[in-house]
């Protein structure tokens, strides 16, 4: 075996995606990969939801809008910004949209990116990092989890007014 190549398991699959994986600033030109892979994993294509998003979000002015690329294709992204004085709520860091495509999952490309937002809050002066996130999204509790989130001071309640 040659000693620039690491043997074909998960181990070694993880620190491949790890060291290969580029965090950047989204580019409008990435988002038809950021449509079809927040489709992949939600089942809603939100064109339009994604434009507002990146016209908001990604001159870096008014939050964050990060990519994860490997081999030239987005493999995952991050948005996230600064909400400051809701209901008594110091400044903090907000992220509220991560997606990570289906074949990076478990490589390391999730933290890479949640690392890479938490550095930018931080380097703004922000000391705590929220998101909010469906009971039943055990998927992503999980990750958030494993990042260190836990269960913050402020409850979440809605009314339905539809009706």
């Amino acid at each position: 075996m040659k000693k620039d190549k690491l043997p074909n398991t998960a181990e070694s699959k993880i620190l491949k995606a790890e060291e290969s994986t580029l965090i950047r600033d989204a580019v409008q030109e990435d988002l038809i990969e950021i449509i079809k892979l927040d489709a992949q994993n939600t089942g809603i294509e939100k064109d339009d939801y994604w434009q507002a998003a990146f016209d908001r979000f990604g001159n870096g002015e008014s939050g964050f809008f990060l990519v994860a690329e490997t081999e030239h294709h987005v493999c995952g992204y991050i948005l996230g910004e600064v909400r400051a004085w809701e209901f008594g709520s110091p400044p903090c860091g907000w992220v509220f949209a991560l997606g990570v495509h289906n074949d990076v999952r478990e490589m390391g490309v999730g933290s890479k990116l949640f690392d890479s937002i938490c550095l930018h809050f931080k380097e703004t002066g922000i000391e705590k990092v929220r998101t909010m996130l469906a009971r039943s999204d055990h998927l992503n509790m999980s990750f958030f989890r494993s990042q260190g989130m836990r269960g913050g001071p402020f409850i979440q309640l809605e009314k339905n007014v539809a009706d």
